[in-house]
């Protein structure tokens, strides 16, 4: 059964199964079942706009964090740069396919697409979510925003680099530049969008 099949707009207490038709509710703000007074549900802290902030800003981030080396080495006079591109190539071309395709899914592909799906729902939700196109496509993203978040794993690669930059600083100079400081910001800001995303309260939103 989807989303779309059930009624979103009435929920039951888990305290003491009483039916409360949910509300619109301001940002930050809970409600609270009538009888027992449980807590029932609440909205995230962060509006709609404020997440199309984070999504605007991860945007802006996601061209320098992949088009800039992460890593530069100074190795006995020659300079070698790596983007995060530029890195799952490399893994591939030392035969080790699936790693490669691993790294370029969970580092460009797949927070791409994350990043992409929620601003196109934000954008779709302030349009109105008019019948039609509109609330097909925006109830196809819901329904594989799972799927694109499993997919994206920024915090495994900036682990990885740091980990392989420590490994190399007793050989060669290592430098950090506008691709590291890109990437590693994409990766928190990335981390605040999720944390503030609340699929539950996307799905509501075709009842607004």
């Amino acid at each position: 059964m989807h989303h779309d099949d059930i009624d979103n707009s009435v929920i039951l207490c888990h305290a003491c199964d009483l039916a409360v038709r949910r509300r619109a509710l301001p940002s930050g703000v809970r409600a609270l079942c009538p009888r027992c007074h449980t807590a029932l549900y609440d909205t995230p802290f962060c509006s709609i706009n404020g997440m199309l902030a984070l999504c605007l800003s991860a945007v802006a981030l996601f061209l320098p964090a992949n088009l800039f080396p992460v890593l530069e080495l100074h190795f006995l006079g020659s300079v070698r740069t790596a983007t995060v591109f530029q890195g799952a190539m490399a893994v591939m071309d030392l035969g080790y396919w699936v790693v490669g395709i691993a790294v370029l899914v969970a580092a460009v592909i797949g927070p791409g697409l994350l990043l992409l799906s929620i601003m196109s729902q934000i954008l779709l939700v302030k349009m109105g979510l008019n019948p039609g196109w509109q609330r097909d496509l925006y109830k196809w993203l819901l329904r594989r925003h799972g799927l694109f978040s499993q997919i994206t794993m920024l915090e495994i690669y900036v682990i990885s680099f740091l980990v392989s930059a420590f490994q190399l600083s007793d050989f060669s100079d290592i430098y950090f530049g506008v691709g590291t400081f890109s990437f590693t910001m994409l990766f928190l800001v990335t981390l605040f969008l999720q944390r503030e995303y609340n699929i539950e309260h996307m799905w509501s939103r075709l009842n607004d």
